[in-house]
């Protein structure tokens, strides 16, 4: 009974795993020290230096496999002077210390600072006044900070043309910079002048990049800031809030005269055509009523009592048709009006006014109307 509890507390402890490593350890160190006694011949120093000789002699040409990523390119150089570029994929090359391969990668955007340096973590980025602080041509100081990322487009002259091609780069911007600010006064540096100075700047930095042939190709060049020293920088303000001012108004009348001018020669234009129409129409009528006179006068000089007579009676028919009254023959006595009581006006005064108003015009109407009967039916005195 006692030894089966025994038995049984034995199987529940679990191993202890230092002591069975130890154990283990142990054993293999004896074994391989009596094996390495009974066989010292296989174990002299010639042996060990052959073998270990050839390790070497097969691992040494492994070293010269390398690998070139997708982006880079491999620069292999013989003792120093260049031998060959690589592109992306699996190569050899000739162990060192004959042949040493550089991996420079051609797709990175790299970026320089002049003027100031970014620090990161959401801080404001810390100017540097000697490289900052420049001379425009009217001899005034502004604050300028220039970024300018490049790409690297030939890995060999990047690797074998310059030292220190950063630096390099860097010192060259600077010089550039101060060149082209040089060269411009403060108002346009600060002003209208900024794209055109980082175009010129650019394109002078490629240039000189290009003369040194330093394999790096000038992706942008941005102008992260221009202003002036921080002594005039309130004057400074307020020129350019009176410049805004000036050029806001000016653009206001320019408005202004875009919208006037068009519709004045708008109008002047339809005017003009008003008059055009207008005297076309008037010599058109005078035509007509000419040729119109030309065709009556030939009938009257055929038959002359029937003629006037007929123009007597078209006369009165065109008089009287644009008229509403009606003539009563009252006898002996005079002619009487007649005023028909069709679209009376509502109001008493107002239908006394429009009734004389009426009668005037009608009566001038009529003695008009007959003295032109009478006119057109006058004969001529060249005929009987």
């Amino acid at each position: 009974m006692s030894s089966e509890k025994h038995n049984t507390t034995q199987q529940s402890r679990p191993p202890d795993w230092k002591f069975e490593f130890e154990k283990h350890r142990k054993a293999f160190c004896r074994k391989s020290a009596d094996y390495v006694l009974n066989h010292k011949n296989k174990f002299s120093v010639l042996t060990l230096g052959g073998v270990l000789g050839g390790a070497v002699v097969l691992m040494w040409p492994a070293s010269g496999v390398y690998i070139v990523d997708e982006g880079n390119r491999g620069v292999v150089s013989r003792f120093g002077a260049y031998s060959e570029t690589t592109k992306p994929g699996p190569h050899w090359h000739l162990p060192a210390p004959i042949e040493k391969v550089a991996i420079v990668n051609v797709e990175q955007q790299r970026f320089i600072e002049v003027g100031y340096r970014d620090t990161g973590r959401g801080n404001k980025p810390a100017g540097i006044a000697q490289e900052s602080l420049m001379l425009t041509t009217d001899e005034n100081i502004v604050n300028v900070r220039l970024a300018v990322q490049y790409q690297i487009n030939n890995a060999k002259d990047y690797l074998f043309n310059v030292k220190d091609n950063e630096a390099t780069l860097k010192q060259l911007t600077e010089s550039v910079e101060r060149a082209v600010i040089g060269a411009n006064n403060m108002d346009f540096v600060l002003t209208e002048g900024r794209s055109e100075i980082v175009a010129q700047i650019k394109r002078d930095i490629q240039a000189a990049m290009d003369d040194y042939k330093a394999g790096i190709i000038i992706a942008s060049v941005n102008l992260q800031d221009a202003q002036p020293p921080e002594e005039v920088q309130g004057a400074f303000e307020d020129a350019i809030r009176a410049r805004e001012d000036k050029q806001r108004l000016i653009n206001e009348a320019e408005a202004y005269s875009n919208e006037i001018i068009p519709k004045a020669r708008g109008a002047a234009a339809r005017l003009l055509l008003e008059a055009q129409a207008y005297e076309a129409e008037k010599v058109a009528k005078a035509k007509g009523e000419t040729e119109r006179f030309d065709q009556l006068l030939v009938e009257y000089e055929k038959a002359p009592a029937i003629t006037r007579k007929r123009l007597y009676l078209e006369a009165k028919e065109k008089l009287f048709s644009s008229t509403h009254k009606v003539i009563v023959d009252a006898g002996q006595n005079a002619p009487q009006l007649y005023m028909p009581l069709q679209n009376r006006p509502s109001h008493p005064a107002a239908e006394n006014r429009s009734a004389q108003a009426q009668i005037t015009a009608e009566a001038a109407a009529l003695d008009n109307g007959q003295k032109m009967a009478g006119n057109s039916l006058r004969p001529s005195r060249s005929k009987p």
